[in-house]
């Protein structure tokens, strides 16, 4: 590390003890990001560390909504999002209009809302999701309210991969909602990868499009993927099948690799796709993580009414967890 950013890093420590702060970041974080945060976690990990932690401030190194959940969750700390240009494009697909219009037409149905939605929209939700528990929520949700349907939103990809575990119907809300960092994942990256490693496993995110989900090994959230390629012995069950080997095509925005290898060191990692990026999860840099330590600015703040709805939403997904 050169000398500049050792001194960049130091004072941001310093900071971070003088105000009780903590950094999570998310996993497609940059490298530098992900190594200074206390926490580096999916979106599900993060919004329990969020009610776990006792720092007064939240530096939250993600999207927007993942920031609004903190706030959310946590109505007397400050939550601090460092470049408040870090806008989850998917999360913009599905403002609360256009759900509710569905719900208009569906009166009977139930509401499953991924966890990559913008709080006013959750506020109208029965349940909320992340791409970990997407399965067990909607299997819980169709139960508990003996729902034949479920409006699902606002990823189309998660919804396949969520209807495989119930027999409700999901009607995706919009229709083509989707994030565009994994859906231009396609077969063709799938089966170049395979012919050039054609001994590695499979690892590929729920948001990836169907035709690449119907031909993984694995079907995992980040963190998910992070468990399975750590697995150190050749052939260990995990989620049903045995991960044997040392290689893997890792499907998912790029910086999850950085986090593979510092946690599974030896092994060998892959990228589907070289270009699948999310420009928003890069614009946090240390910078602006000190800038914001020293300013406390930009403050995430959601209106009262709609924080309130969307926490019962979450505390809902977290009750069924357990």
């Amino acid at each position: 590390m050169r000398a500049e950013r050792r001194e960049q890093v130091e004072k941001i420590e310093r900071l971070k003890r003088r105000k009780n702060a903590i950094i999570l970041a998310h996993n497609y974080q940059r490298p530098e990001v992900q190594d200074i945060a206390e926490f580096v976690g999916d979106s599900l990990e993060l919004a329990r560390k969020a009610v776990a932690t006792t720092a007064e401030i939240i530096i939250f190194c993600g999207v927007d909504f993942m920031a609004e959940t903190a706030a959310v969750l946590n109505p007397e700390k400050k939550v601090v999002l460092p470049d408040k240009g870090a806008v989850c494009p998917m999360a913009q697909q599905l403002p609360p209009a256009v759900l509710a219009a569905a719900k208009r037409e569906h009166p009977d149905a139930a509401v499953v809302l991924y966890v990559n939605t913008l709080a006013e929209s959750k506020a109208l939700a029965d349940c909320i999701c992340t791409s970990a528990n997407a399965q067990e929520i909607v299997r819980a949700v169709a139960k508990a309210k003996d729902a034949s349907t479920i409006l699902f939103g606002p990823d189309r990809n998660l919804a396949y991969h969520a209807q495989k575990a119930t027999a409700a119907k999901i009607i995706p809300v919009p229709e083509y909602g989707l994030c565009p960092s994994h859906h231009q994942i396609v077969l063709q990256d799938l089966e170049r990868a395979k012919a050039e490693h054609p001994q590695a496993k499979v690892v590929v995110h729920p948001e990836c499009i169907p035709e690449v989900q119907d031909r993984t090994d694995f079907i995992a959230s980040t963190s998910g993927m992070v468990k399975i390629c750590r697995q150190q012995q050749a052939g260990e069950e995990v989620e049903g099948s045995a991960v044997a080997g040392d290689e893997f095509l890792i499907g998912t925005e790029v910086g999850l690799l950085h986090r593979l290898e510092k946690e599974a060191p030896g092994k060998r990692f892959y990228p589907l796709s070289a270009t699948a990026v999310c420009p928003q999860m890069k614009m946090h840099t240390l910078e602006k993580i000190e800038a914001a330590l020293e300013s406390e600015e930009p403050v995430v703040v959601v209106e009262r009414g709609v924080a309130e709805k969307a926490r019962r939403a979450i505390e809902r997904m977290l009750e069924i967890l357990g």
